[in-house]
């Protein structure tokens, strides 16, 4: 079974930076792909940016540029560096992960994720 904790998030001025972070635990080979998701009220749940095991990232259009995923294996820990904050980024945070990886990785959708940490806010003020 695969256990994911996200931290960090918090509230910012439009501009800021945060940086979230994913604590996994579980066997490595159930969390190959893993990913960002971000869900505001009202809207339905988003996929932000994902990795899979080799490293190849993908990114949302919308905040390439702005934000990097990137993983300390040692650590098993997941993160999500956001700069450039807009008020359009406020959401609640998600952490995902499934066994599926390879290039197949960096298009999935929420659907496919089985495993899902509790969340954690982002709010940005402008």
């Amino acid at each position: 079974q695969v256990q994911l904790v996200e931290s960090g998030g918090g509230s910012v001025q439009s501009g800021g930076s945060l940086r979230l972070s994913c604590a996994a635990s579980g066997p490595y080979y159930r969390r190959n792909c893993m990913g960002w998701f971000r869900q505001a009220p009202g809207s339905e749940r988003e996929g932000v940016a994902r990795i899979e095991s080799g490293g190849r990232t993908s990114y949302a259009d919308s905040v390439k540029g702005r934000f990097t995923i990137f993983q300390d294996n040692a650590k098993n820990t997941l993160y999500l560096q956001m700069n450039s904050l807009q008020p359009d980024d406020t959401a609640m945070y998600y952490c995902a992960a499934t066994p599926y990886g390879g290039s197949l990785c960096l298009n999935k959708q929420a659907l496919e994720y089985t495993y899902w940490g509790q969340g954690t806010q982002v709010t940005v003020s402008s």
